[in-house]
């Protein structure tokens, strides 16, 4: 096993055990808060129940200190619909609910309204906006809804954004023949096969992740590269075999090995069509392309 399979592997195995994990390639790069500055949530008597029931869900999520655990918490509620559109947001309701401070609530609000989940004007308040007018290619807003109500439409519509972004991404790449690139392509493909002899679901997601991701960085074409973390996000939270990706098995590991193969030779037809086999290839059934929807 080459080291740097070695080390991805030693790191997984450190992150599922809740231990902090070295290097850059950590799923979640967030500190773990010590329990004493987590995000209190009391079961409110009265008041607004919904604030309560959500509020009281996700307080196990996961360490981001107090700022990023208040941002997740509302972020969830807005996406999952229990905070629906229009809904005023009152800061200092806010504050005292997850006994946060002012400052807490107005950063998180901020970085809410830059996703286009909340509004903030005068003489009206901070309110809620419509699933029209939010950023669905957010990151974060891809995991809530993934993990919320519409996670089914969730999938479906990143397995159609994938369908539409990698093929053209691998066809690209094979012009961009970079010894350094290649092997570090060959390394993600090796780690994976090493993680699923070994039964290691983690890293093998962890490689196939910096798999995808470095493959649209390298395809020369910019606007598609700032979507890469749109893939990576994607690939964390599909939550079944919508791809040939979402589980370890031979035939995904084989198809990644074609595209490598195909890269290295500057092929591009090649590693168009070892893509669209990957992206079209679950454990169980083969498909060949995400079919119309009925409208």
């Amino acid at each position: 096993m080459s080291t740097l399979a070695h080390t991805m592997m030693t790191a997984a195995r450190s992150a599922d055990s809740g231990l902090a994990s070295p290097g850059e390639l950590d799923r979640y790069p967030y500190a773990e808060a010590p329990a004493v500055d987590r995000v209190g949530v009391p079961a409110w008597d009265g008041g607004d129940p919904e604030l309560g029931r959500v509020g009281r869900r996700a307080a196990g999520s996961r360490g981001r200190g107090l700022h990023g655990q208040l941002v997740q918490q509302l972020g969830q509620m807005i996406v999952s619909g229990d905070l629906g559109a229009d809904r005023p947001l009152v800061p200092e309701e806010i504050g005292q609910r997850f006994e946060v401070s002012r400052t807490v609530v107005r950063e998180s609000l901020r970085v809410l309204e830059a996703k286009g989940l909340v509004s903030a004007r005068p003489n009206v308040g901070t309110r809620v906006r419509p699933v029209s007018d939010w950023n669905l290619l957010d990151p974060d807003i891809i995991e809530w809804r993934a993990f919320g109500p519409q996670r089914d439409d969730q999938r479906r519509e990143l397995s159609e954004l994938r369908w539409t972004i990698e093929p053209l991404a691998a066809r690209l790449a094979a012009g961009h023949g970079r010894e350094d690139v290649q092997q570090r392509l060959a390394d993600m493909v090796e780690i994976m096969g090493h993680a699923m002899a070994q039964g290691d679901a983690l890293t093998f997601s962890r490689a196939d992740s910096e798999f995808h991701s470095l493959l649209i960085q390298v395809a020369g074409n910019r606007m598609l590269e700032h979507l890469s973390g749109i893939v990576s996000a994607a690939l964390q939270v599909s939550g079944g075999p919508v791809t040939g990706c979402d589980r370890p098995n031979e035939a995904s590991l084989a198809h990644h090995g074609r595209i490598c193969d195909a890269l290295a030779a500057g092929d591009g037809v090649a590693a168009e069509a070892a893509m669209r086999q990957l992206l079209t290839t679950t454990p169980e059934v083969e498909r060949v392309v995400p079919a119309p929807r009925e409208h």
